[in-house]
């Protein structure tokens, strides 16, 4: 799974095919947030 950034702990990724609308990951630790591209809105998910 293609990495974007990475810095102060937190992971940023895109997958590829993944479901719409378009969005990206970031990870922390064991929490993720999925986040759209086009608004910033949070998809699914949380991070403190």
């Amino acid at each position: 799974m293609p990495e974007l950034s990475r810095f102060f702990g937190v992971i940023i990724r895109m997958y590829a095919r993944d479901h719409l609308p378009p969005h990206f990951h970031a990870i922390y630790g064991t929490e993720d947030v999925s986040i759209c591209v086009s608004d910033f809105r949070v998809l699914a998910g949380w991070l403190r």
